[in-house]
């Protein structure tokens, strides 16, 4: 008799899964329940969110960068991106107000990785974005500031 894996709903059918362990955590019965996966689905959500906070952040760090050593290329298309990625964090700190701590964490270190991209995108040598963030969170922030 050879041991064959046995596959769990939460491999067979994610959507499934979640909707039986709601209902598991609705009615108590968390005898039942499928810790390990919980567990797992609860950090993997963390990381996410982390993530999202860290991509909004350097899209607008990219964009005030291009917008600052970019003047003659400045588009509404920026100004649109930059304010949609604002809200984003606004809602996302809205929603999770712990996560502003992660944004100032991460600030100095998405700010590097925003420098390389806008580098990249713009063909301007990196030496020519400050090592040192030139705005500082409450300018990432808010919705009115351009680089003028």
């Amino acid at each position: 008799m050879t041991n064959t894996p046995v596959t769990t709903l939460y491999e067979q059918d994610f959507y499934l899964w979640l909707e039986q362990t709601a209902e598991l955590l609705k009615t108590g019965k968390f005898e039942k329940l499928d810790v390990a996966n919980l567990i797992e689905e609860i950090e993997t959500m963390g990381r996410s969110e982390k993530k999202s906070i860290e991509s909004n952040l350097e899209m607008i760090l990219v964009h005030l960068l291009k917008y600052k050593y970019q003047p003659n290329k400045r588009s509404n298309s920026w100004r649109v991106t930059l304010l949609e990625h604002r809200q984003r964090l606004s809602r996302d700190f809205r929603n999770s107000p712990s996560l502003k701590r992660h944004f100032l964490e991460t600030f100095a270190h998405c700010y590097q990785g925003a420098r390389k991209m806008a580098s990249v995108e713009t063909e301007i040598t990196i030496a020519t974005f400050s090592l040192e963030c030139p705005f500082t969170a409450e300018q990432v922030l808010d919705e009115d500031f351009l680089p003028e």
